[in-house]
């Protein structure tokens, strides 16, 4: 049919024009009666019905309306064939109050508010109509935050002989406790898992201390020497400490006498007293538990015992006597070896190839930097593969005697006096015994005129806080728990010490007491355990099946199935990607699957990039670089050809058909 002349419309099109106009007068003279969601969806009134829920309405309810109801099926747009429940007006109409539209919470459902009654009130006339299935206030909701540990000496404000800030260390960090770590954030997410062990290779511990109850597995006394053991025994199954005093010259001519340090009843304190429990102090750690094994006796211990306890802790053997003749399980083996010792010495290939073989078997070894006053790290905090904690003061300065240099991972709470003189302010509390033997016992907690103090006790909140991190993601290697602590960590402050206080420098032969952390002195920040903790809940992410290197016009098969989310999540979705070196290799088939192929195109380096996305939305990623390598002569990828031999093959008859076509056709020749 030909459409109708412009200058002369047809009779319908008159009609049409006639009706839209009475339609029109209609709806202004009975603008009333237009059903409110045709004023609803207007684009001024849209914009006031969707704002914001405003805190100052006297009225807020939120109102279902019943399937079939009348004014539920009322279009809320013109033209439109979606019904949005925004029927404020009409609602006000019947009860005749003024209400106004809030956000839409379903196909049925909507807020409203009003005025000059209660929420109660609104909901329970709304109630009453027809059209209504039901109606409640909308209530304010506060967070949802768990009230902090009952334990007594975590919080500020002590009036015995405990520091006055109490557990300072585990609290958010502030204006006066800036390296604060924040492990009260963290146990908002997770207070650990009693499945979660660290075991603390130390001095041993006092197993009746009352704030440690329930919280150590059975461990192991690996101290041979029945002297140096002071137990009147070499290695057994008994890990208590039963003291490290000296007298003078006892462990060396000009060696003052020491009184018992209880150094591994700290630690275990420090990562695992019971908390919550209404006594005491709180372990950073919360719910993990702690596996004592006791390496260091008087004056020390020697490398082979503790080596030797490395690989039992981790499970890695069940040999405990000298000359391998005696044999025990452990039960609990450790994710995390908490080492509070060392010495000063470069790192030597027994340290090498322990902590190689135990982060190999998914262990991570965090050790104390040492406390040098700022010379080079100890062993064997600087060997490779060791998570190294350097100490802080509470302002975030490199406390005095803490050694620093390039192979700190990461710094945190060590203990610091500040005055001279008198009683030490910020001290870290832990557990401990004011006696001198274990036949005096004086189970207690360390205070200001008995403080806790040194790298030997930064260690343990980084071992309490990875923990908290396999707690819950246990799919966590060493290499990712790093770097997720490293990445979390907060940046050193720069200033607010005292006005003599410089950056730290490279660690020389000289004492280098308090000072500005850098990232090359002191690690990457400071440890912070809510953000660490939070960042664990990101699912980890493996590339497998591809070796460091493929040829030109070969296949490489990644995997990316052995990708783990967090506890309680899965892997919902992959997305494989060329990060870097595109013009040496490419995708053939699908990147959205748990593996990909990858094809070399040309010689060099490419980075393949896997972003993995659980079912809460929450990502992460990794990266392998591949070497692309030449094609192999005469193999796979070319038939019996070989790929070279096929494409000098084409090449060859391209060239030939080029020439050919040019002498006929008198075409330009290449």
């Amino acid at each position: 049919m030909p459409p109708s002349s412009p200058s002369r419309p047809g009779k319908p099109k008159r009609i049409l024009s006639s009706l839209l106009a009475l339609a029109l007068a209609l709806a202004a003279f009975t603008g009333s009666l237009i059903p409110e969601s045709v004023y609803g969806e207007r684009a001024p009134a849209m914009a006031a019905g969707a704002r914001i829920e405003d805190a100052g309405e006297e009225a807020r309810v939120i109102v279902k309306y019943r399937p079939g109801a009348v004014i539920a099926q009322t279009p809320s747009t013109i033209g439109s064939l979606r019904r949005q429940p925004m029927h404020a007006r009409a609602m006000g109409q019947r009860l005749r109050l003024p209400l106004t539209d809030g956000r839409v919470l379903g196909p049925r459902t909507q807020s409203l508010r009003g005025s000059g009654l209660s929420s109660d009130q609104l909901a329970a006339r709304l109630s009453t109509m027809a059209d209504v299935e039901w109606a409640v206030p909308d209530k304010r909701r506060t967070i949802a935050a768990l009230p902090p540990p009952n334990d007594p000496l975590l919080s500020d404000g002590q009036t015995t002989t405990t520091p006055v800030a109490g557990q300072w260390y585990l609290r958010p960090p502030d204006s006066t406790f800036i390296a604060a770590i924040n492990a009260t954030g963290a146990w908002d997410i997770t207070k650990g898992s009693p499945a979660m062990t660290v075991a603390i290779l130390d001095t041993g511990v006092l197993p009746d201390h009352p704030d440690l109850a329930g919280k150590l597995h059975p461990g192991y006394d690996f101290v041979q020497n029945a002297v140096t053991a002071r137990d009147g025994s070499g290695r057994d199954a008994d890990p208590t400490d039963p003291g490290d005093h000296t007298t003078a010259g006892e462990c060396g001519t000009g060696r003052a006498a020491q009184n018992s340090s209880w150094h591994g009843t700290k630690v275990a304190g420090l990562i695992g007293a019971a908390t919550d429990n209404g006594l005491g102090i709180a372990g950073v750690g919360h719910r993990v538990m702690v596996l004592p094994v006791r390496v260091l006796g008087l004056c020390g211990g020697f490398d082979s015992d503790i080596i030797a306890a490395m690989r039992w802790s981790a499970g890695l053997t069940a040999e405990v006597g000298v000359g391998e003749s005696v044999t025990r399980v452990n039960d609990h083996p450790a994710r995390v070896i908490n080492m509070s010792l060392g010495s000063r010495d470069t790192c030597q290939a027994p340290y090498q190839e322990v902590i190689a073989e135990l982060n190999a078997a998914s262990v991570s070894v965090v050790v104390a930097a040492g406390n040098q006053n700022g010379l080079a790290v100890n062993t064997p905090a600087n060997c490779p593969g060791a998570i190294a904690v350097a100490g802080l003061r509470h302002i975030g300065t490199k406390v005095g005697y803490s050694s620093l240099g390039p192979e700190v991972s990461i710094a945190a709470p060590a203990g610091n006096c500040v005055n001279e003189t008198g009683t030490c302010l910020y001290p870290l509390v832990t557990t401990t015994n004011a006696g001198t033997s274990v036949a005096t016992t004086d189970q207690t907690y360390s205070t200001n005129t008995n403080p806790t103090l040194g790298t030997s006790f930064s260690a343990p909140l980084v071992a309490g806080t990875a923990a908290l991190m396999l707690s819950i993601n246990p799919a966590l290697s060493p290499a990712q728990l790093k770097a997720a602590l490293q990445s979390t960590a907060r940046p050193f402050p720069t200033t607010g010490a005292a006005s003599d206080v410089n950056s730290c420098r490279a660690a020389t032969n000289a004492d280098q007491l308090e000072c500005y952390c850098t990232t090359a002195t002191c690690g990457a920040g400071m440890l912070n355990t809510s953000q660490a903790v939070a960042k664990a809940q990101e699912p980890a992410v493996n590339i497998t099946g591809s070796a460091p290197e493929t040829a030109v016009g070969v296949a490489a098969i990644l995997d990316g199935s052995s990708s783990v989310a967090s506890l309680g999540r899965t892997i919902a979705a992959y997305a494989w990607s060329v990060a870097s070196g595109a013009q040496y290799a490419r995708f053939t088939g699908s990147t959205s699957g748990s593996t990909a192929t990858l094809t070399g195109v040309a010689e060099g380096a490419v980075e393949i990039q896997l972003v993995v996305t659980d079912n809460l939305g929450a990502t992460s990623s990794s990266t392998l670089t591949l070497q692309i390598t030449p094609a192999p002569k005469g193999g796979s990828g070319g038939g019996a050809w070989g790929l070279d031999g096929l494409l000098l093959a084409l090449a060859t008859g391209a060239a030939w058909w080029l020439r050919r076509r040019g002498r006929a056709a008198g075409a330009c020749t290449f």
